[in-house]
């Protein structure tokens, strides 16, 4: 197809989504959610719960670079399921050099030859580590095998082996946890709508989104085939229905909190020490560049 070819398609897509309705007209499916999105919980009950998980993350991080335990947690789902917020939700008050996210870009061709897993393996924790792969090795199972950029063929081989390779993670001693976050097709609409009209929000909508969004029974269909494949009784999918925003990102760190066996570590008792005395040093008369102080 043409670059311009192209250009059009991605426009019609862009206003085919712009008129799409958030209704009950929408296309159903049996293993979407059917909360409100509206009875989500207030702003002040969120803060307030979500406080009290973030200090068991800290003493969940202490653990891990103590112990040296590893930790991978893999966060699957369509486009505006929530992963990314649920991401930041977890690590916006740890170390990113304990907690780190993975987002690996579209692969180079390099990468293409390579065995399939290969570029996600560097990424896996080494001892000390939580990390957290923001889509990962499933791209295959979900986005390359919907739109159409790998065979039947490579998708089989990938669901077959992929139970193998896992196993073998786990028997290394990594605490692999997999995550699926289901939205509901009326509440994926309004959020991608949101999108067009939140300047915030602008680089979240990619022209693959846009193709992808009439797609909602392919990705039905490759989501059942990868659980049917995947689901094993050592790397379960955990469903997280995320209609609601806070409560899934709630949900979602409760449930890591408790599947993973972290103790609460003795901690000394700090106390600032006593600032040096100025030793005769005065503040020098030094043209300082100061920033606008606009708020």
């Amino acid at each position: 197809m043409s670059t311009k070819g192209k250009k059009t398609r991605v426009a019609k897509d862009a206003a085919a989504l712009k008129k799409a309705p958030a209704s009950a007209a929408e296309p159903a499916d049996a293993a979407a959610p059917a909360a409100d999105p509206n009875a989500d919980l207030s702003a002040k009950d969120y803060e307030k719960a979500l406080r009290k998980l973030h200090v068991e993350l800290v003493k969940l991080q202490l653990w891990v670079a103590h112990t040296g335990a590893k930790v991978c947690i893999v966060f699957e789902g369509r486009d505006g399921a929530g992963k990314g917020g649920t991401i930041k939700a977890i690590t916006e008050r740890v170390s990113p050099r304990v907690f780190r996210v993975i987002a690996l870009p579209a692969p180079t061709e390099r990468e293409k030859s390579q065995m399939y897993i290969q570029r996600y393996l560097p990424h896996l924790p080494a001892a000390g580590e939580v990390v957290i792969f923001d889509r990962s090795w499933y791209n295959r199972a979900g986005v390359e095998r919907v739109m159409g950029f790998c065979t039947d063929e490579q998708v089989e081989k990938f669901l077959r082996g992929t139970p193998a390779v896992e196993k073998a993670i786990i028997d290394s001693g990594v605490i692999l946890l997999k995550y699926w976050l289901e939205v509901s097709p009326e509440e994926q609409t309004r959020r991608l709508k949101s999108r067009f009209e939140d300047g915030r929000k602008v680089w979240k909508l990619s022209p693959m989104d846009l193709k992808s969004y009439n797609r909602w029974y392919d990705y039905s269909r490759a989501r059942d085939a990868m659980f049917q494949a995947t689901d094993t009784n050592f790397a379960p999918w955990r469903v997280a229905p995320s209609n609601r925003k806070k409560t899934v990102r709630l949900n979602i760190i409760n449930d890591i909190l408790k599947s993973i066996p972290y103790k609460e570590l003795p901690r000394e008792k700090l106390k600032l020490p006593a600032r040096q005395k100025p030793g005769g040093y005065v503040e020098p008369n030094y043209p300082y560049k100061v920033i606008g102080q606009v708020y």
